[in-house]
């Protein structure tokens, strides 16, 4: 019985690749190089924009983002500061380690560039915020 039923269940899949390859060899056939109509019908895709969640992480996104721009901003004796890292660098260089300097070195270009896209990022956060507060924390759909 056992054998039986794996040689019919092996049959039906031979036949429905059979089947599937026969329907697809039309259009590859043809030299169409458009995609099937049903690929595009089936795309899944965003519904919406996400105002809803946007407007519920609001608040911590402006704290994380708070945090990270004080602590960018933060004098020598703060890890993570530009000037700490700047502190580094100096002392790598006076220790003769050219190679560590030059890494600090990238490292310190990558957060010199870091901190106005964090201040962007702020005032247009504080504009998502100020949308939220008009529109019900994303849940209208009252127009823009």
């Amino acid at each position: 019985m056992r054998g039986r039923r794996t040689t019919m269940t092996a049959a039906l899949a031979a036949l429905a690749l059979a089947g599937s390859v026969a329907a697809g060899a039309p259009s590859y056939a043809a030299g169409s190089t458009a995609p099937a109509a049903t690929a595009t019908a089936d795309a899944k895709g965003p519904k919406g924009d996400g105002a809803k969640a946007l407007c519920r992480r609001v608040p911590k996104l402006e704290k994380r983002i708070e945090k990270r721009i004080t602590r960018m901003e933060a004098g020598a004796g703060t890890r993570g500061s530009i000037t700490y890292l700047e502190q580094r660098i100096a002392n790598a260089k006076k220790a003769d380690h050219q190679a560590i300097a030059t890494f600090l070195g990238d490292r310190l270009t990558t957060r010199k560039t870091l901190l106005p896209l964090l201040k962007q990022k702020q005032t247009d956060l504080k504009a998502v915020a100020t949308w939220c507060g008009t529109h019900h924390n994303g849940t209208s759909a009252a127009a823009s």
